[in-house]
């Protein structure tokens, strides 16, 4: 999301231009895939607001915010999780369209708690960021944080073995949905692995294929695997999920669940040995 309400500030404030300009910039390098340099520069510009005695609506808190999103795309968000408490509870304390970066940091604690298996707690985030979106979308921008939120919804249902209900979230938004797309896309199609429909999985895999960035990097790769093995189709399988763990290693930190994902599910197929001739 942009930082309009940041770059405005409260009670009459403004922030320099250039600093605005910095946020942008962080913004921009976030969302190209630049996890570290934009959670570097996000730091230096949040420390640098503290010095200058900024109150923290105006550069601290978007920075920060911009600084943990950045760490959680890369696969660091286990180590993360204080982190972004403490900044929860920080931003708590604003009202009105300012609580849009509240629940944007509470997206990325719902993605967090995803990527630990934490599934009901996720499941229970995102319905109150849900809540959230609700209560000021008459004041602000809030459709991609609700993506988000669904999106983290479907991955929570899907770990919980509630195939159906994220099968139902993820169609019901794919139509609507842009960043979070690659995500979206991949929910439907592990929900579908969860039912078994192995032929629909594929087929929806190789149907759409939103782009998703070094973020996803993966993503479609792991639940196509899985679809080919659930067919039957070792080989394919075993090629499909050799891709995923190179794509993982090459853009992810190697902290990231999702290279403990790839590896499990490769070591799963090659177990099994050859496909018999």
């Amino acid at each position: 999301m942009r930082w309009e309400r940041a770059r405005r500030g409260r009670a009459g404030g403004s922030a320099a231009p250039s600093r605005r300009v910095a946020l942008d910039r962080i913004q921009n390098l976030l969302q190209a895939g630049g996890f570290e340099q934009a959670e570097a520069e996000a730091r230096a510009l949040a420390a640098s607001s503290r010095t200058r005695g900024d109150g923290p609506d105006l550069i601290s808190w978007p920075a920060r915010s911009l600084a943990a999103g950045a760490a959680v795309a890369h696969g660091r968000g286990a180590e993360l999780l204080p982190e972004l408490d403490t900044l929860i509870k920080e931003l708590r304390q604003t009202t009105g369209a300012d609580r849009q970066l509240l629940l944007a940091v509470r997206s990325n604690r719902a993605a967090v708690l995803v990527q630990q298996d934490r599934h009901t707690e996720a499941e229970a985030e995102a319905m109150d960021i849900l809540r959230g979106t609700t209560r000021i979308a008459h004041l602000t921008e809030v459709w991609r944080i609700e993506l988000n939120a669904l999106t983290n919804l479907a991955a929570a249902l899907n770990g919980q073995g509630r195939y159906e209900e994220a099968e139902a979230i993820a169609r019901g938004n794919l139509p609507r949905a842009d960043g979070p797309a690659a995500f979206l896309h991949c929910a439907l199609v592990r929900s579908l692995n969860g039912q078994k429909r192995y032929g629909e999985a594929l087929a929806e895999a190789r149907r759409y294929t939103p782009a998703g960035g070094r973020t996803a990097s993966g993503t479609l790769g792991i639940v196509t695997a899985r679809a080919l093995h659930g067919l039957g189709r070792r080989d394919e399988a075993e090629a499909a999920a050799r891709e995923a763990l190179t794509a993982c290693e090459q853009s992810l930190h190697p902290a990231h669940p999702r290279i403990k994902e790839a590896r499990t599910l490769l070591a799963h197929i090659t177990a099994e040995g050859p496909t018999p001739e």
